[in-house]
C-alpha cells in the first residue's frame, strides 16, 4: 500500500520581490478569483447558507467580494500575491 501522506511543496518565491505595479494588482485579482471561484460552484449546484454543508451544496462565500469576511478575502489576496510573485520566478516579465 502506498502512503497517501500529501506534502506540499510550492515553489519558494519569498525572494521575490513585486514592483508595487503589481502589487497593486492583488485586489482586483483576488476579486477575480472570487468570482471565478463563485461560478464554479454556482455551475455545481452550490447556493449561499448560513454555514458551510456540503451534502446541501451551501456555503456562506457565495456572495460579492465586497461581502466576504475578511479572512477569505485574504485567502483571496494570498492566492492573487502567490501566482503574481510565481509568475516573476519562473523568468516571466508582466508589462502593461
Amino acid at each position: 500500500m502506498t502512503d497517501k501522506t500529501y506534502k506540499p511543496n510550492p515553489v519558494d518565491t519569498t525572494d521575490i520581490q513585486l514592483p508595487e505595479e503589481l502589487v497593486q494588482l492583488t485586489e482586483p485579482l483576488a476579486r477575480h478569483v472570487h468570482e471565478v471561484w463563485s461560478k464554479w460552484r454556482i455551475a455545481e449546484g452550490w447556493k449561499y447558507g448560513l454555514k458551510r454543508n456540503d451534502e446541501l451544496k451551501e456555503t456562506p462565500c457565495l456572495v460579492p467580494y465586497d461581502e466576504l469576511e475578511e479572512g477569505e478575502k485574504e485567502y483571496d489576496r494570498k492566492t492573487a500575491l502567490e501566482t503574481l510573485k510565481y509568475i516573476l520566478s519562473l523568468g516571466y516579465n508582466i508589462v502593461r
